[in-house]
């Protein structure tokens, strides 16, 4: 089965919306998207590349001979997870959408499947500049989701949403196109935009100083999408502005295109820079991860609290990046997914609420365990999950993530590193903030007495608690939860293959570095002799 009919089957759907009356518009994004889920389904049970290195499902096509551009789409282990991430998460934001959105329906699904299409190739592209089309067309439905059917300050949000991802992904492509011309130069004027031969050029040719900016320019961009503090301040505001399945479809899938950049390209690309960065960029995690911790324990609005708690967890992703070992990376890709599925769902639950009593202010409702037992139910599940609880996903992915950056030291065994404990402790901090922030917020808004805003029965057109579509919804997610923290190693094992081989050049690198430090402390020692 082709990936592109699985790419071009959404915008298919997307263009059969338009023509329909606006009530068959969700059947037809449904029933599209439901597709595409089976779709990948299917090619995920028949794919070859499971535990190995490999690119399967590849198929190019040519398109600019002349500059070496090729249509070329193929996945790895990891790219193969985080495409089924996409296209489950998909028709569960379309189903959870139904009474949600009343206005300009067409449009609402159309640009949901668009988005689909976009998201789907970034996971697939094996052409830079296919990737970096794929990349930025995903900004345009998220501004118009949000836009459109945002809150009453969607305006600021969906202009600063796109202004700082638009900003550092053209920094981010100033770098591509300069790994690009310097391979032109040294194949004597044959240009290639393959993302395998400008990976290779670019970590065996090119100098440290020249990785360092090219480094610089990738995480312009990436970091700005995941997002690492400080280019954070974006994501707040547009989950918090953002319609119910736009903030879920920003959390699973979107923020992880640049987590799916560090892993794509910064760690095979530029491993003598990054190995020389990685503490600073450790840092930069850290802060964000306590930082943001800080600031959900002094929010009201619920869907503030949980936007921020993305912020913070995403720093746990990114440590696992930088840990270069095989156990910190496994816990970063495994926190892609975990991340998607638990905040995913609170967002679902938060926009459940919010259709009954159009507000998310804690100091106005609360106790909603007498009202909406079943809503309470899952609600209190998924803030276990994401505060890492013993048996559920959070907690693999995130004791992972930490185990890797405690054990990236120089003396490690097999995979050298440059982090280590003292990372790992303060990072652990995040944790136990999390736990508070989210506990709390469980005590007043499920917990204690009933509080229930005034009036709020003039805006209640749904049954006090979930009803049978809003629960299929949330399930799904609940038993992904479930199954990925019983048994982590089915995915682990998938995607080790693909994981060592990024990390291949790493420990000669470290040890190179180590090296270094020693002959100039020796010479410094010599000299001051």
């Amino acid at each position: 089965m082709s990936l592109w009919l699985l790419l071009l089957l959404p915008l298919v759907g997307a263009c059969c919306i338009f023509p329909a009356r606006a009530p068959l518009a969700k059947w037809i994004a449904l029933g599209t998207s439901m597709i595409v889920f089976v779709m990948s389904i299917i090619m995920a049970v028949q794919f070859q590349c499971w535990g190995t290195s490999g690119i399967c499902l590849r198929s190019p096509m040519p398109w600019i001979n002349s500059l070496g551009l090729t249509l070329d789409i193929g996945v790895d282990s990891v790219g193969m997870l985080l495409v089924l991430l996409t296209t489950l998460l998909t028709p569960i934001c379309i189903w959870g959408s139904f009474t949600a959105v009343s206005k300009r329906r067409r449009e609402y699904y159309a640009w949901l499947l668009i988005l689909e299409t976009a998201m789907l190739g970034v996971f697939t592209a094996q052409d830079l500049i296919l990737f970096y089309v794929c990349f930025e067309l995903t900004l345009v439905p998220m501004f118009f989701l949000i836009a459109i059917y945002g809150g009453d300050n969607r305006a600021h949000a969906s202009v600063k949403f796109f202004i700082y991802t638009f900003t550092g992904s053209l920094i981010a492509l100033a770098g591509f196109v300069y790994v690009a011309w310097q391979y032109q130069v040294a194949s004597f004027g044959t240009w290639s935009f393959a993302i395998s031969d400008l990976t290779a050029f670019a970590s065996t040719q090119m100098t440290s100083t020249e990785q360092a900016w090219v480094l610089l320019a990738l995480l312009s961009g990436f970091a700005v999408k995941i997002p690492v503090f400080p280019v954070h301040t974006w994501l707040p505001l547009a989950h918090t502005e953002a319609p119910t399945a736009g903030s879920v479809i920003l959390a699973g899938v979107l923020l992880k295109l640049g987590t799916f950049g560090v892993y794509r390209f910064v760690l095979p690309m530029v491993p003598e820079a990054l190995v020389v960065y990685t503490p600073l960029i450790a840092v930069l995690a850290i802060i964000g991860i306590l930082y943001a911790a800080l600031i959900c324990w002094v929010q009201d609005d619920i869907k503030k609290l949980v936007a921020y708690s993305s912020v913070s967890h995403l720093g746990f992703c990114v440590l696992g990046l930088v840990a270069l070992n095989p156990i910190g990376l496994e816990g970063s890709v495994l926190y892609m997914l975990n991340h998607g599925l638990s905040t995913g769902a609170l967002f679902f639950l938060i926009g459940m609420m919010y259709e009954r009593y159009h507000t998310r202010d804690m100091n106005v409702i609360g106790g909603l365990a007498k009202k909406m037992p079943v809503w309470s139910v899952f609600m209190v599940f998924f803030v276990l999950s994401s505060v890492g609880l013993p048996g559920l996903n959070g907690f693999v992915s995130e004791f992972m993530c930490l185990i890797g950056t405690f054990i990236s030291t120089p003396d490690a065994e097999s995979y050298p590193g440059v982090l280590g404990p003292c990372y790992a402790a303060f990072a652990a901090l995040g944790m136990v903030l999390a736990a508070m922030y989210l506990l709390i917020m469980v005590g007043k808004v499920v917990f204690g007495p009933l509080r229930e805003p005034e009036h709020h029965h003039e805006h209640h057109v749904l049954s006090t608690d979930l009803s049978a579509r809003e629960i299929g919804v949330l399930a799904p997610l609940a038993a992904l939860c479930i199954w990925i923290g019983v048994q982590p190693t089915i995915l682990t094992d998938a995607m080790r293959g693909s994981i060592e081989g990024v990390l291949a050049p790493y420990p000669a690198i470290v040890e190179q570095l180590e090296l270094q430090e020693e002959v100039a402390i020796v010479v410094e020692e010599e000299q001051n002799g």
